[in-house]
């Protein structure tokens, strides 16, 4: 096995979690009755680039399938999230009705209806064919591809360049990406912009935050490795945000490598932070199977305590991190008895893997349950305070990443 970037066999191995079935690859009742394919489920460090990546076990289309059930829109945070962008890549942009924005697995449309309502002419490229008619759905022309080299030159030959390219966590679930950001800077107008949120690697270790690890994700990324993987590709970095979300994502901003753009302070300054905390050096990615054991160690005790002692738990958010978890950790229905999920997508399913069983919210009130278990931790304040009802009945609310939590 190769880096996927500079083609550096691979030999350090970063996190093995055993094998597992694919997160998002969620179960009808008509499908119990039949074998799980399980995967290999192990990320390796580049001693040369430090791209942390996982082989591709799996393919990009398979994994990517048209009955994909992730649809953007059922949070009301990354919503709210996905509006600031727009508002601040407007103004930062100086975009207008003269300008093309395209985003990149744009799934359901949840940002770019804040560009079209701008009157800002917009397109999304997406994959899966349930997402892309939801964004049609909401009026955005969406075509249904794969992103690559050979589209982007079909694209402009058959338009024109972008003035602006919006790729949100999209960069790790890509196979090739050599070819994803050569299609980027090819897709690109002489002076446009590519912005691209990614979650944080420095986070995800600090945070021991190993559920984010599934087969979706092939890449985990610092700063330096990607200011690297974009300057092959003729692109700089000039702007760089570190957010709050999904666990600590970075934003980064970047142009033609000949833009007349100036390269902030922020870049240099997370660079530096970065080789502070050791990023570039081979030790800091050594240890965190024992993070990530730990994190798992006290998920499984808290559920075998509760379950001892006759209180109910319930779990929150049927989201492809808990899938990591769930599995790594061996918990199965008689330790969750049910997860609960607003996208009617997910209900009436059951998780890959442990095969919990996937409901509807009002589960909740007619079970009362002792303990809710968020499983997207990321969505954590936004989740308390939609089933804050919960404590009426002297309910809490647990998560595990980064360590037990009972609040």
């Amino acid at each position: 096995m190769k880096c996927r970037f500079c083609a550096t066999p691979l030999q350090d191995v970063f996190l093995d979690l055993g094998s597992a079935p694919p997160s998002n690859a969620f179960l009808a009742a008509s499908s119990l009755n039949a074998p799980e394919t399980w995967f290999p489920l192990k990320l390796f460090t580049c001693g040369t680039c430090r791209l942390v990546q996982v082989d591709e076990v799996q393919s990009h289309a398979a994994l990517f399938a048209p009955d994909y059930v992730y649809y953007s829109s059922f949070s009301r945070s990354w919503l709210a999230h996905a509006e600031r962008y727009v508002g601040e890549a407007v103004t930062k942009l100086g975009l207008d009705h003269s300008s093309l924005v395209m985003e990149i697995a744009s799934n359901d449309g949840y940002l770019l209806q804040y560009v079209a309502a701008r009157g800002i002419p917009c397109i999304g490229i997406e994959p899966t064919n349930g997402t892309a008619n939801a964004a049609r759905q909401k009026g955005i022309e969406t075509l249904e591809r794969f992103f690559g080299r050979e589209f982007a030159d079909e694209f402009v030959r058959e338009r024109r360049t972008a003035d602006l390219i919006v790729a949100n966590n999209v960069l790790a679930h890509v196979p090739d990406i050599n070819d994803f950001v050569a299609g980027m800077a090819g897709a690109l107008a002489r002076e446009g912009t590519i912005t691209v949120e990614f979650p944080h690697l420095m986070e995800l270790v600090a945070q021991r935050q190993f559920d984010t690890v599934y087969h979706e994700h092939f890449s985990y990324f610092s700063l330096h490795t990607v200011r690297n993987i974009f300057a092959a590709h003729g692109l700089c970095v000039w702007d760089v945000e570190q957010l709050p979300t999904h666990g600590g994502s970075l934003r980064i901003w970047a142009t033609h490598e000949h833009s007349q753009r100036t390269e902030t302070p922020a870049v240099a300054e997370l660079l530096a932070k970065e080789a502070d905390a050791g990023m570039r050096d081979a030790a800091y990615y050594r240890d965190f199977q024992i993070q990530a054991d730990e994190v798992k160690n006290g998920c499984l005790t808290f559920l075998l305590e509760q379950r001892r002692a006759g209180r109910k738990i319930a779990g929150y958010g049927a989201a492809a991190k808990g899938n990591t978890l769930l599995n790594y950790a061996g918990v199965k229905p008689d330790l969750l008895p049910y997860v609960v999920d607003a996208s009617p997508h997910k209900q009436g399913h059951w998780l890959p893997g442990s095969r919990i069983p996937v409901v509807d919210e009002s589960r909740l009130r007619e079970d009362r349950p002792d303990f809710v278990l968020i499983l997207p931790w990321n969505l954590r304040d936004e989740i308390t305070a939609q089933l804050s009802y919960i404590r009426e009945w002297g309910g809490r609310f647990v998560t595990f990443v980064p360590g037990l939590s009972v609040e």
